[in-house]
């Protein structure tokens, strides 16, 4: 692995002359992910739905000045994944430094009623889909000697939760995921780590905010005293993006309020 460049700290979270595919983008946690990747200095392309024809996120990062590109893929189309990153390497010139799996689905049923079609839904979208574009990105990064991957893993990742038992068991899995390449790859200056968010106040919890119960326990749990936004994962993103975390790997960061430490 190369060193920690040495220059001015503030240098270190610059990322001018890169380039970030991120999936999830086009809303909450990845859009801001993708909006912070941009203000770092990093031209963006995202993955959206085909047939997306409106994207926020693309008119904002537009206005900082870097490109912007998109390319169509349902994550539940297996095989539409597999040609992901070569469409986005196209679309970018031929270079991706930095791969964000933000995307992610979710059912609710409690185990015993939990239907197969919905545990492949979120194992396939969730896990498998990472795992195939993570594999081409490790084919393009790993010979250039370098690269960053960051995956969103959860909670769950740690925790089993209630009546999310795919969710659960992908997110469980994408922590160990993100070791495993981490370590064959460190060595080859890829550094592979995740991002496990908290309760964040986006769409996927719409169900648990609007549950005034569920809401104050959660809320009351949090010793930070309030849920999560969106743009409190610019830092962390940006600084797994950057040569500032140059020698962590395997590391899966875990941006909650401190729900953790209690």
């Amino acid at each position: 692995m190369d060193p920690t460049p040495a220059v001015a700290a503030p240098s270190l979270f610059s990322l001018a002359g890169q380039t970030a595919l991120i999936t999830g983008a086009t809303r909450g946690i990845g859009a801001a992910c993708a909006i912070a990747l941009a203000e770092a200095g990093a031209d963006i392309c995202l993955v959206v739905r085909p047939g997306t024809t409106q994207c926020a996120a693309v008119d904002t990062i537009a206005a900082t000045g870097r490109t912007v590109k998109t390319v169509e893929c349902d994550l539940s189309d297996l095989e539409g994944v597999k040609r992901v990153f070569q469409a986005a390497l196209d679309a970018m010139g031929g270079q991706i430094h930095i791969l964000v799996n933000c995307a992610g689905i979710q059912r609710r049923s409690p185990a015993v009623q939990f239907s197969e079609s919905d545990w492949d839904d979120v194992l396939n979208v969730n896990l498998k889909s990472v795992w195939l574009l993570s594999q081409a990105a490790g084919n393009h990064m790993v010979p250039l000697r370098r690269g960053k991957i960051i995956n969103f893993c959860s909670l769950l990742t740690f925790q089993g939760g209630f009546t999310v038992p795919a969710y659960a068991s992908a997110k469980g899995a994408l922590g160990q995921l993100t070791k495993a390449l981490s370590n064959e790859w460190s060595k080859d200056n890829v550094q592979v780590n995740g991002i496990a968010p908290g309760y964040i106040a986006t769409d996927m919890n719409e169900k648990l905010l609007a549950d005034p119960t569920r809401l104050r326990q959660i809320s009351e749990r949090i010793p930070a005293g309030r849920w999560g936004e969106p743009r409190d994962f610019a830092g962390p993103v940006v600084f797994l993006a950057s040569a500032a975390s140059q020698y962590v790997c395997g590391e899966i960061l875990v941006v909650d309020g401190g729900w953790m430490g209690r």
